[in-house]
């Protein structure tokens, strides 16, 4: 039996800049994919220095690389395994009463007539055809013709969840590839962030590896580690080292991206997601929410910045003015950094700290401009 999987590419709308001195250079950076002016996009190599259309392009760029790459992957030949919840079809020429569709039970049989209890988990479609033909022959047929057909399979799914089109869980043919695996689910969303995580399940060589070297001497052994595939690698390379085969049972989770939040004086207030967890400046983030209104206090401006292990909050003084002339750095920001733009007139009261702003970010809408 051959399945066939199907690609779909979701084609998503990036959002634009605003016109301005930091608009400008927000598009300079964050927009604009850079390409060498001697090397055609066409024959660029992905180990170029220039910049790819999906190295800083939106979701769709990045899910036509993938498409891509899927299709100069050989075909799957590999044969595939019968094993538990799997609905079966076994046909007998011209002994309809031995013909019937039964399902695998859960210690990987099936119950036939005249054979009884048959073991079939871990056989191939025409080894079985060949087992069972070589039984009827021995005891009750003079030359049987068998056929099984997989009519559903239920025992090698890959579950794929996190920032895909289509999470869920996926049947597989033995083992794919993690651009298969991906493909299959549809590709990226615009929040996708820059690591796929994968954790080896029972049908993983690698789980069944350390679970036999430690059963000895240990009867819970630990669990096979999770591996972790960076995006930008799996997809800037046509090596196999990063497109690691992904096998029935595991579990591949796409990080998100991490968001960044403007709040106070700006048009636009909001989160605004960091396309493959891209870095972005206080220019770009600003130019994102629309700019700063008339009444904002420049010199005021603060980057309320938060430690993934301990919690801890740290203000970070922000002079947006001499930043806009080119005075001061344009500072970088991390994932979960809250810029806030008091008023000029009323910041001393408005200003209360990081805990009142992180509430207020929750509630605001998460913009996925890129």
């Amino acid at each position: 039996m051959r399945v066939r999987g199907f690609v779909i590419v979701a084609v998503l709308v990036s959002g634009s800049c605003v016109a301005g001195v930091a608009c400008r250079r927000a598009s300079a950076q964050a927009s604009s994919p850079s390409t060498s002016p001697s090397t055609s996009p066409s024959t660029a190599s992905p180990s170029a220095n220039a910049a790819q259309p999906w190295q800083n392009g939106t979701s769709a760029d990045i899910n036509r690389r993938l498409e891509q790459l899927q299709r100069s992957l050989p075909s799957d030949a590999t044969s595939y395994r019968i094993g538990s919840d799997d609905l079966l079809d076994i046909s007998v020429f011209d002994v309809p009463d031995l013909s019937r569709t039964v399902r695998v039970s859960a210690t990987g049989d099936i119950s036939l007539p005249l054979l009884g209890s048959v073991p079939v988990a871990g056989q191939t479609p025409q080894d079985l055809e060949a087992s069972l033909a070589d039984e009827l022959r021995a005891h009750y047929m003079r030359d049987p013709q068998v056929t099984v057909f997989v009519k559903e399979m239920e025992s090698h799914g890959v579950s794929v969840f996190g920032a895909v089109i289509k999470p869920g869980v996926y049947q597989i043919r033995g083992a794919k590839s993690l651009i298969e695996v991906l493909s299959m689910a549809g590709g990226l969303t615009d929040g996708a962030g820059d690591t796929v995580t994968i954790v080896p399940g029972e049908g993983n060589p690698s789980a069944a590896t350390t679970g036999a070297s430690e059963a000895a001497n240990d009867p819970a052994p630990p669990a096979a580690p999770a591996m972790e595939v960076n995006i930008g690698d799996l997809l800037g390379s046509d090596e196999a080292k990063s497109n690691v085969m992904v096998f029935p049972g595991d579990i591949v989770k796409v990080s998100s991206a991490g968001t960044v939040y403007v709040v106070g004086e700006v048009h636009r207030p909001g989160g605004f997601a960091l396309h493959a967890n891209a870095n972005i400046s206080v220019l770009q983030a600003i130019s994102l929410a629309e700019g700063l209104t008339s009444t904002a206090a420049r010199s005021q401006a603060r980057i309320i910045r938060t430690d993934p292990v301990s919690g801890k909050r740290t203000e970070i003084p922000l002079n947006l003015g001499k930043v806009l002339n080119g005075k001061q750095a344009d500072p970088e920001l991390e994932a979960r950094d809250i810029v806030f733009v008091p008023n000029s007139a009323t910041r001393s009261s408005l200003y209360r700290g990081g805990e009142a702003l992180v509430q207020i970010s929750t509630g605001i809408a998460i913009y996925h401009p890129f």
